[in-house]
């Protein structure tokens, strides 16, 4: 079994300048350490990310990193009131209003994009003792 101390979640960017300034200024995050190579590391509580320089686009069509939120609504509209898109979705499984999906499980969801693609997750999940049967 690996010993596994710590996992990064790392999020690729074309532009890390570009990318530092949506997620410092739009996203109110605080620089930490930083790499030679211009990589940034975010830490929040117990969770760490690193965005990275990258040759690479993100292709956007899948969640690549999930943000745990206490109020999604007000998550929601904070991004709104920065300028920053919530994905819409019409699925069988969900269907978001105003960006926001009340999901099966109880718990609200709600997606958008950096500036470099990446599709990026807001969670306000429901703790499973409580949640909808």
């Amino acid at each position: 079994m690996l010993k596994i101390t710590q996992s990064v979640a790392t999020i690729p960017a074309q532009d890390i300048k570009r990318a530092r300034q949506f997620y410092e200024q739009k996203l109110g995050l605080t620089a930490g350490e930083e790499q030679q190579d211009g990589s940034v590391e975010y830490r929040q509580g117990n969770s760490t990310f690193l965005v990275f320089p990258s040759m690479g686009k993100a292709a956007g069509n899948h969640t690549q990193m999930g943000l745990d939120v206490d109020d999604i609504k007000a998550a929601a509209n904070e991004l709104k009131s920065k300028a920053i898109k919530l994905e819409e979705y019409d699925y069988p499984e969900f269907k978001t209003k105003d960006g926001i999906a009340d999901l099966p499980d109880g718990s609200k969801g709600a997606w958008f994009k950096d500036t470099e693609g990446n599709l990026i997750a807001l969670a306000q999940r429901v703790p499973a003792t409580t949640r909808a049967r």
